[in-house]
């Protein structure tokens, strides 16, 4: 779930540490702000591209539109550029994502691209990820983190898995202090694949334990045994990773305080450097979703939820986590570079169907689709992109910005409302530090203890004109 959130994404993105976009907008639950994809997002966005890439040429079609996507286009016209046109701006990008698509089983929340039963096609994706790191070589600039995320990357065979990991290092050239993360399902784990990834580079990894509860990873369909977490860990200390993040999910149906208390502690005697802790979303289109429908779980209540975040904040922030983003808590010193990234609106580069990118206010995603990856060479085929009109862009920082614990800088703040067109957010602004759910601390705006409870409505009514209020309150 890690680092795909705006990535997975982003992620998952998921509350997530941020991975790829898919095409969902904004989700809003209850204590949290999950962010799924930005491509659509804005309605006010005057223009946005498709481009589709067709070996050297990208296909570039613009469209004109009202402030009704829903619309058809006012007028569109095609033009086209080359690939290297297309990737000369690459090396802008301080980070690296790449995406592994396959899984042995599909947990039923996950809504990211991921392939079950496909292992015939595990050394063509790796051959094929291997040619597109070739060519974006020259074009690449010095990388400060890389994110491996999937699906599941450590399912993959070891000579695969010691061929995509070798690649990487061959034709990226890293920052003297980098971070390069992959993540893993800890019953995809071994001594030796963890030696391998420890002599390509790899110095974190973020392990999916998401509850050490057997009936809670029932309810979630996630197949792994809670044991295999801590062999996992156990495995990439012994191989010298001295970084590890580990997910959980809470809030999952069926779930007491004391479940989540036991998990808790479960984490917590691993030890290790950084938490991701999500609550259970019910994202379209999967299976758990299908569930809550039908009748086969049941949501936990909102009041419930509430405490539970009180719970995971307490427990952690009393066992030496710092709480630096609404899902994320480490210890001084190890927060995730690679997700700050994606909050602090820098600049990726995706490798791999279904990544997405940004670079200098253009966001795109790569084909979601295997087959159509694997049938080209190079650069990946992208569906589509997004480039935004300033107040959408405004919109965009203060949605992930708040995001952090320590929010924006109020500098900052004032430079993203210094135009005509963007400035209706200081009422909204003033109202939500009248009501307390924002609070200015010294030289930074942010979200109070209260308002991370209700950030899906504070950042939504500074995302975008038209889904904002000036009377910001909310019903309790």
């Amino acid at each position: 779930m890690e680092g795909n959130a705006i990535c997975r994404s982003q992620r998952r993105l998921r509350p997530i540490e941020m991975r790829s976009f898919s095409n969902s907008k904004v989700r809003m639950v209850p204590s949290l702000l999950v962010i799924i994809n930005l491509i659509g997002m804005f309605p006010c966005s005057s223009h946005y591209y498709i481009y589709v890439a067709t070996k050297g040429d990208i296909s570039l079609t613009h469209f004109t539109y009202g402030k009704d996507l829903s619309q058809e286009p006012v007028r569109a016209h095609k033009e086209s550029v080359t690939a290297e046109e297309w990737v000369a701006g690459a090396s802008g990008a301080t980070s690296l994502y790449v995406h592994v698509p396959f899984c042995f089983h599909k947990c039923h929340y996950c809504d990211f691209f991921s392939i079950v039963g496909n292992a015939s096609q595990h050394e063509l994706f790796v051959e094929r990820v291997t040619k597109e790191l070739k060519y974006l070589r020259p074009f690449l600039g010095e990388i400060e983190t890389v994110f491996i995320g999937g699906g599941t990357p450590t399912l993959l065979s070891e000579p695969l898995l010691q061929k995509l990991v070798f690649s990487i290092k061959e034709n990226v050239t890293f920052f003297k202090d980098y971070e390069w993360t992959i993540e893993a399902n800890p019953e995809t784990v071994n001594r030796a694949k963890a030696d391998l990834l420890v002599s390509a580079g790899v110095n974190r990894v973020s392990v999916g334990a998401q509850s050490f509860n057997l009936k809670m990873l029932k309810n979630l369909e996630r197949w792994h045994d809670p044991e295999s977490v801590g062999i996992s860990v156990g495995a990439f200390r012994s191989a010298g990773i001295k970084n590890i993040n580990l997910d959980l999910i809470y809030s999952i149906p069926g779930q007491t305080k004391s479940i989540l208390n036991e998990d808790l502690q479960c984490l917590l005697d691993l030890s290790p450097e950084h938490l991701s802790c999500y609550t259970l979303t019910y994202e379209q289109n999967t299976p758990l979703l299908h569930r809550l429908h039908v009748g086969d779980v049941t949501r936990i209540e909102h009041e419930l939820e509430a405490e539970m975040l009180d719970i995971v904040q307490n427990t952690l922030s009393s066992s030496g986590y710092l709480q630096y983003e609404i899902s994320n808590f480490a210890k001084f010193g190890y927060e995730c570079r690679h997700n700050l990234s994606y909050w602090n609106n820098k600049y990726w580069w995706p490798v791999g169907p279904s990544a997405s990118g940004h670079l200098y206010g253009k966001r795109w995603k790569n084909t979601p689709r295997l087959s159509e990856y694997l049938d080209t060479s190079d650069l990946s085929p992208v569906i589509d992109i997004e480039e935004l009109g300033i107040d959408a862009q405004v919109g965009e920082s203060f949605m992930l910005g708040l995001r952090l614990i320590k929010g924006m800088s109020i500098s900052l703040v004032e430079q993203l409302l210094d135009r005509p067109e963007t400035r209706w957010r200081k009422k909204v602004i003033e109202n939500y530090l009248v009501n307390g759910y924002l609070v200015q601390e010294g030289s930074f705006l942010r979200l109070s203890s209260e308002g991370v409870r209700f950030a899906d409505c504070v950042i939504s009514d500074l995302l975008m004109q038209e889904e904002s209020t000036t009377d910001s309150s909310i019903d309790e």
